[in-house]
């Protein structure tokens, strides 16, 4: 059996070393401009991943950069998409003048996590996704109400499992500041990595074993050592005979 993963990173958000990250992915999502991000540094991680071969896409979140896109704002289902296609078509226009073109679209923080398990949440984005350019995939949390929205609208899903962030029993990623919730230690990350792909398992909070699909493994790009961190987890990966490629890589 081809045993393989996406390895991807959220890029472009002016706290991270994104050119020292970039070697080590296969696929960025790209800050547009909502929680993070301005047209330099889209064009800045852009050019990074046409230098090294990385699938390009959107990583459109909350307009609250004070909070990181980390709290949830109070918009309506047409809202929701509206801020989702405006902040696809400002990346996608900087792509194509940069000559390349978008791959994914994957929701940030707080819109991100309401999209697993609200299903008019993940139908707002997803809708967005169809009407804008329905060949981006779209990443969703592992077993979530956005990647089920996105398989029953034709869309490509693509179930994401992360390598710091910690699991509640339910499958959801414990919120932050809670214990657990990051995974401090490399070691602590590279065993996860492991379960997840060699068997799509993760030990949750209280020990539970869950089995997720795996399909893209995630790191953040905004913690100080998520350079280090990329570079051990795909040396952790290529050790278990993993391909590491792009989700449209053949």
């Amino acid at each position: 059996m081809d045993a393989r993963i996406d390895f991807n990173c959220d890029l472009g958000e002016g706290c991270g070393d994104d050119a020292a990250i970039l070697p080590y992915v296969s696929s960025a999502n790209i800050a547009c401009g909502g929680h993070a991000g301005d047209e330099a540094t889209m064009r800045a991680t852009l050019r990074l991943c046409r230098e090294h071969g990385v699938a390009a896409g959107a990583h459109p979140g909350y307009d609250d950069p004070e909070h990181f896109g980390r709290r949830v704002l109070p918009l309506d289902r047409d809202e929701i998409s509206m801020l989702v296609l405006r902040q696809l078509a400002r990346l996608a226009a900087l792509a194509d003048d940069e000559g390349l073109r978008l791959s994914h679209m994957k929701p940030h923080g707080a819109l991100y996590n309401l999209a697993a398990d609200d299903r008019i949440v993940a139908e707002a984005i997803v809708g967005a996704v169809a009407a804008f350019d329905p060949k981006l995939a779209v990443y969703g949390l592992s077993g979530s109400e956005l990647t089920a929205a996105a398989e029953a609208a034709g869309l490509r899903a693509v179930h994401e499992v992360f390598a710091e962030r910690g699991y509640g029993g339910n499958g959801r990623l414990l919120p932050r500041g809670t214990p657990g919730a990051v995974l401090e230690t490399l070691d602590e990350a590279i065993a996860q990595v492991h379960g997840l792909a060699k068997r799509g398992e993760v030990v949750a909070a209280g020990g539970q074993r869950l089995q997720l699909r795996a399909d893209s493994l995630c790191l953040h790009g905004d913690r100080a050592d998520a350079p280090a961190f990329a570079r051990a987890v795909r040396a952790a990966l290529e050790a278990d005979g993993i391909r590491i490629l792009a989700i449209d890589a053949a």
